[in-house]
This record gives structure tokens, sequence and C-alpha cells, in this order.
């Protein structure tokens, strides 16, 4: 568990920083005057300065030093670089929780001048995140004891739900939860064209099917039963929802979502062993 004198320092300063930042204030999980976030982009340092009163600075070196907690907020193409910089000021005690897309484990140790990977947590968030609505899937390696996975779980947890699994299948996180919310977007959009099309004005058709998508969200997570079952209580013998079903199986909807995620799913591999 994070601990509230815990200092949390922040290495980009992006959407991804922001939301855990907003998260952990919410929370009051940490002291405000215990939190630092570097950025090469003097916006993004403002931005956080200005709405969360959260000290910044643009050296990577001051937000890893003394940090119980460092966050690698930055993308994978940089972080080689970020990781040298602080290889030498890093302090033994720092929990590395990076959120880099396709960087293994094994390369930040690597980079870190052989640091024990029992302090490296890699993690997947997804972008409801910025609404305390996200699910973030985090991982270690065997060496990684409880307590550190149970300190990364905590962060995560100020922003949504959070699953645990080996480090290999962060590749399917990706291509799933990682890249779903699109998937959900164009769903959203097609709902409310659809909507348009038979004559509701713009406006009702998207309220209608956003609000749809997350009430029947609530409803599979409140519920705890399979979808299926969820799916065949709306569909009466003969009735309107049987029929679009029909429509939506003859367009092969369920075998192109799946194949959605496989080809993320692989992409993200991919750049795994770019960043290998």
């Amino acid at each position: 568990m994070l601990q509230h004198t815990a200092r949390v320092g922040f290495i980009g300063a992006g959407n991804m920083a922001e939301s855990l930042i907003a998260g952990l204030l919410h929370a009051k999980l940490v002291l405000p005057s215990h939190l630092i976030a570097s950025d090469i982009d003097p916006a993004a340092r403002d931005v956080i300065s200005g709405k969360y009163h959260v000290a910044t600075t643009a050296k990577n070196a001051e937000a890893a030093d003394e940090a119980d907690l460092l966050v690698l907020a930055v993308e994978p193409q940089v972080l080689d670089q970020v990781l040298n910089e602080i290889a030498d000021i890093l302090p033994d005690k720092t929990l590395i929780v990076s959120v880099a897309a396709g960087y293994p484990i094994a390369r930040i140790a690597r980079h870190l001048r052989g640091m024990k990977r029992k302090k490296i947590v890699r993690a997947m968030p997804n972008t409801p995140s910025a609404i305390r609505e996200g699910v973030t899937a985090i991982a270690g390696d065997e060496e990684v004891p409880g307590d550190e996975l149970a300190t990364a779980r905590s962060l995560f947890e100020t922003i949504g739900h959070v699953v645990v699994v080996p480090e290999r299948l962060l590749d399917a996180v990706t291509g799933l939860s990682g890249s779903g919310p699109a998937y959900v977007y164009i769903l959203i959009e097609a709902l409310a064209d659809g909507g348009v099309k038979m004559g509701l004005p713009r406006q009702t058709a998207q309220l209608l099917a956003a609000q749809t998508v997350a009430g029947a969200a609530r409803l599979v997570l409140s519920s705890g039963e399979h979808p299926a079952l969820l799916k065949d209580r709306v569909a009466s013998p003969g009735g309107t929802t049987i029929a679009g079903i029909h429509a939506l199986e003859l367009g092969q909807f369920r075998a192109t979502v799946t194949s959605a995620v496989e080809a993320a799913t692989t992409r993200s591999a991919e750049l795994g062993l770019e960043h290998q």
C-alpha cells in the first residue's frame, strides 16, 4: 500500500501522469507537497502546476531524486534516454512503475545498470482513467514481492479497477483494454449514426447511444452475469432485438471485434521486440 508520506515522482507530465496525479490527490493518498513531475514541455508543466499545485521541473533527475515511487510516463521511444539520465542517481529504495507500452522489464533493468528487477513493475492503464473509470493491468516478474505489487496497485486504484497479470500477457491487455476505448467510441458513433438514419436528431441519438453503452457495461459489472445471458433477456422471440442481432451476425460483428483485439495485440508485441 502506498504510504501517505511517500514521495512520488513522475517522469513525463502528459495525460496519464495527470490522471494519476489527479487520482492520488482525489483519494488523498499522498501529500501534494510530496509529488513532483518532470517534462521537457513547459506547457505540460504549467498544466500540472496550475491545476494541481504540484511541483514540476524540466530535469528528470529532480523527479527521480529521493522518490519512493517513480512513474515512467513517457513514450517508449525516449525511455532509453530517460533511464540513462537517472540511472546513477536513482535511490535503491525507489519502486519503478512504467506505463510505456511494449517496453519490457528486462530492458528497464539493463538501462538502470543492473537494478534489481524486484523493484520494477509494468502497467497498462487506459484513457477512461482520466475520469477515474479506467482499468489497469499491472505486472512484475517472479522476483517482485507482494508488497511492491500492492503499492503499484494502490496507485492505479485511484483511477479505476486493477488486475494483476504475467508480463507476457500485457500485449493482450493492450489489444483489449488499452485500445478498447477506441473500439467502443466507434460503436457509439455507429449506433448514433443508425439513430440519425432513422430520423433521430444527432444530439439525441448520441446521448441514447452513449448512455446505452455505459448502462449495459455497468449491468455486466454489477450483475456478474455472462453477457450472453443478458443479451438473451433483451432478445424476445421474433422481436426487434433478434432482428438487429441477425444483421450484426451477417456483418461478422463478433469476428471483426475479435480480429481488432488480435491485430492490436500483435502490433503491441511487435513494438516490444523493437524495444528489447
